[in-house]
């Protein structure tokens, strides 16, 4: 096959996963697009000196490509992804799809009004752990699944998601959405269906109350400019209340737990705090005939097993019936972007049946968005408005067949 001719719009925190994708004789990063001058600089750091860098994105069609990655901060998705799909060249666009529903829909609408191929990078879905999990799910392992529950314990929160744009509303909807985005898409694909209802309660319960912010305009001053993640981050960093140069606008929560019924009558909870000493996610996945649970994630190294019982009735047991261990990857996620990559590498050559779906992003979308509605009206339940059937019906026929929710 001739090689694949890739962009890259958007060369910040996530870009490195894009490096899986250059692959001279398979596909090759040959352009890519950011408005700071420090995304230009590491683009060719990256891809090599010969790749195209431009200032805006909308150049890059000069570059004759076949496929872009979008990998800009959330809020600024889909006016790209639209754009290439319009163009008729394949998207890939990270997770969160979009931080509206009405942006979701937007983009699922341009897919389906030109055809063009459209791949959401919710990662997890390829992560060794999970994959396992769903495995042993479809080989009855707990008889039928009745509820799925996750605590996503974010060790480094302070560091990641309240030190630049992730803090604000504006451009995240909420962390919810933004980190939650993840596993609410793992907890809907586990348990085979939607989120319909959803109730949510939460705050900002710990780094409101930290005064160490930057002053407002460092970032046009030149004293915090092009700064991202990997410059500030440091390990020895704790309790919390010692970081300082937080962002100046904090108003997203930090503590959030929500609840759902799915389409399919499956009840699930997620809960998310961004405290915490460990820096993990525990799945629990009840059935009619047993529950399993997961120990450790497998991500940046760090081994997993998957508890199941299922044999008899008894007190606290901490020997399972059956215990599955799953190796440890070094790779980004446990190896969960390479294989993400490879795979949408292959959908825009070829097409064909994926793991992700892009129904499904949009559905964590809107189970994120509803949650968060919920949690800033006092617990209010809210109903999940699904995807316009004939949106639906098109990626089911026409652009992925075969995905699965």
């Amino acid at each position: 096959m001739p090689e694949l001719r890739i962009g890259v719009v958007g060369v910040g925190q996530r870009a490195k996963m894009a490096t899986h994708a250059h692959q001279p004789g398979v596909a090759r990063v040959v352009s890519c697009a950011d408005p700071r001058p420090r995304g230009r600089a590491e683009a060719r750091q990256l891809f090599g000196a010969d790749v195209a860098v431009h200032h805006d994105y909308r150049d890059m069609l000069a570059d004759q490509l076949d496929a872009v990655f979008v990998l800009t901060p959330d809020h600024l998705h889909a006016a790209p992804a639209g754009f290439f799909l319009a163009a008729g060249i394949a998207v890939f666009v990270d997770k969160p799809m979009a931080i509206s529903l009405e942006d979701c829909d937007e983009v699922l609408a341009a897919a389906a009004r030109t055809g063009t191929r459209l791949y959401v990078g919710h990662n997890l879905r390829h992560l060794p752990m999970l994959r396992t999990i769903r495995d042993l799910i479809d080989d009855g392992a707990v008889g039928e699944v009745r509820s799925v529950w996750c605590r996503h314990f974010v060790g480094h929160g302070g560091d990641y998601y309240f030190k630049d744009w992730h803090a604000e509303r504006s451009k995240t909807t909420g962390l919810l959405l933004q980190k939650g985005a993840h596993d609410l898409d793992v907890i809907h694909w586990l348990a085979g269906g939607y989120s319909r209802r959803v109730v949510a309660l939460g705050g900002l319960t710990v780094y409101g109350d930290n005064p160490h912010r930057r002053h407002p305009g460092s970032e046009a001053d030149g004293s915090w400019g092009d700064a991202v993640v990997t410059d500030w981050f440091d390990l020895g960093v704790w309790p919390p209340s010692r970081l300082r140069d937080l962002n100046p606008v904090i108003d997203v929560e930090d503590l959030s737990l929500m609840v759902s019924q799915l389409d399919n009558g499956v009840f699930t909870s997620y809960q998310q705090c961004h405290y915490t000493p460990d820096y993990w996610r525990n799945y629990t996945v009840i059935g009619d005939a047993g529950r399993l649970e997961n120990f450790g994630d497998g991500i940046d190294g760090d081994p997993a097993h998957i508890k199941v019982w299922n044999s008899r009735r008894s007190g606290f047991r901490a020997e399972a019936d059956l215990v599955v261990p799953v190796a440890a990857d070094d790779g980004l996620h446990g190896g969960a972007d390479a294989a993400l990559v490879a795979e949408f590498l292959r959908f825009a050559a070829e097409g064909g049946p994926t793991q992700t779906s892009p129904i499904a992003a949009r559905e964590a979308v809107a189970a994120a968005v509803a949650a968060t509605t919920s949690l800033r009206s006092g617990g209010t339940p809210i109903t999940v408005t699904p995807v316009r059937p004939e949106i639906a019906d098109h990626f089911d026929r026409v652009v992925c067949p075969g995905q699965p929710a």
